[in-house]
Formats: structure tokens, sequence, C-alpha cells
């Protein structure tokens, strides 16, 4: 079990520190953005503004999956003819249809990439929350 936690906790490590780049990323644009003349009226630039953040983070986590589902296949922890992105969806949201099992010697991999998706979700909501919350306080200039 101690090989899986490491696998596991490896992985979460590495999508952990994606993720801290992509947030801050954003963070220092919407920063720059903020202290900034736009072009645009405010409620224009606060809509592109959402959509490129929800953008964004979408793709990191699409991205982070991706990497799950190597790992998956680098360490053998489903059949063959597994289709790797999808399981590795199911985990990473909790979905988990139970479809596709893992092999029972990798079987902690599962809850692992569970706790993984979780937190980051989490940290990707508290981040559009936060920026809507913001918003609202300091409406952008029109």
């Amino acid at each position: 079990m101690l090989d899986q936690i490491a696998v596991g906790g490896a992985t979460s490590l590495v999508n952990l520190f994606i993720h801290a780049v992509l947030v801050g990323a954003i963070a220092a644009t919407l920063r720059n953005l903020a202290n900034t003349d736009a072009s645009f009226p405010g409620f224009v630039q606060y809509m592109l503004v959402i959509v490129a953040t929800g953008t964004l983070l979408v793709v990191g986590h699409f991205g982070e999956c991706v990497i799950w589902a190597y790992v998956y296949k680098w360490v053998g922890a489903v059949p063959e003819n597994t289709d790797l992105i999808y399981f590795a969806f199911g985990n990473y949201t909790t979905l988990g249809y139970g479809d596709v099992v893992p092999k029972p010697e990798w079987h902690m991999l599962g809850p692992l990439t569970a706790l993984n998706g979780v937190m980051l979700i989490g940290w990707s909501t508290a981040l559009v929350y936060d920026l809507l919350h913001r918003s609202v306080q300091s409406p952008a200039k029109s």
C-alpha cells in the first residue's frame, strides 16, 4: 500500500504545483488588469475575465486528469483497453460510475485521485467566487 500512497502522493504534488502556477498566473493577470485603464467597457472586460478564467481552469483540470491517466498507464493500474482519460475523470471528479475498476494492487489510486480532484476543483471554485465577490464589491468602471 505504501507504493500506492507514494505514487498517488507524488502525482497529487505535481498537480498541486501545476494548479498553483495556473492560479498564480490568473491572479497576477487579474491584478494587472485591475491596475490598467481598459479599452473595453467594464461589463465587457468583466465578461472576458470570467470566460478566460473559467476556460483556463477547465483546461488546467483536463491537464491534471491527463497526468493521472498517464500515471495509471505507467503503473499498470487498470486493465488493458481501458479508456484512461475517462477513468481519470471519473475518479478526479468523484463521479466514479464503477464500470471500470483498478487492479486490486492499485485500488488506492482512485481515492487519492478523488482527493486531489476535490481539493483542486475547490481551489478553482474559491478563485471564481473571489473574483465574483470582488467585482460586486468594487464594480468595474463602465
